[in-house]
């Protein structure tokens, strides 16, 4: 057996290129889901013919090899958009990384922020909210903007908050 170690941007060109064509294997992946239900439809068309009066054993095995295959081409279909979905969430992870976060968090500058305080009007990241955290006097929202000043968060530093 040979394993295959891919390199950073080997792997990077990949998902470049799957970003690329994300459409049309999308539009493949639900041609073949078609297909194999059409398939699958057309076995199970054919049971009904080969249990009948005269039983014909030939037909039987002609519709469970129908049924086998349109299962079998259904499956492909939606392993194709399986695919697909993991090589766009890879692409997407791949563009977050390259790109440069706009501030931290307004107290440490350190981390990204994952919550503002309302009353504060401050970004925290996961360690600040440990030690800012204070259910009676803040309420908590998901960052929307952009972090304050220098100015400000000496202000913020000053005020003990």
């Amino acid at each position: 057996m040979t394993l295959v170690i891919w390199s950073l941007p080997v792997r990077a060109a990949i998902v470049a290129l799957a970003a690329k064509r994300k459409k049309m294997t999308s539009r493949v992946g639900n041609w073949l889901i078609a297909i194999g239900a059409i398939t699958l439809f057309l076995g199970l068309c054919c049971l009904p013919a080969a249990v009948g009066e005269p039983a014909d054993p030939g037909l039987l095995a002609v519709g469970a090899t129908l049924f086998a295959v349109g299962s079998l081409v259904c499956a492909s279909g939606i392993y194709a958009k399986a695919r697909i979905l993991q090589w766009q969430g890879q692409a997407y992870q791949a563009e977050m990384a390259n790109r440069r976060s706009r501030g931290g968090c307004e107290l440490c500058s350190s981390d990204v922020p994952v919550i503002q305080c309302r009353v504060h009007q401050l970004q925290l990241c996961a360690t600040c909210l440990a030690e800012h955290f204070d259910p009676r006097s803040c309420s908590f929202i998901p960052p929307a903007r952009r972090p304050l000043s220098k100015a400000t968060r000496g202000l913020a530093r000053a005020q003990g908050v």
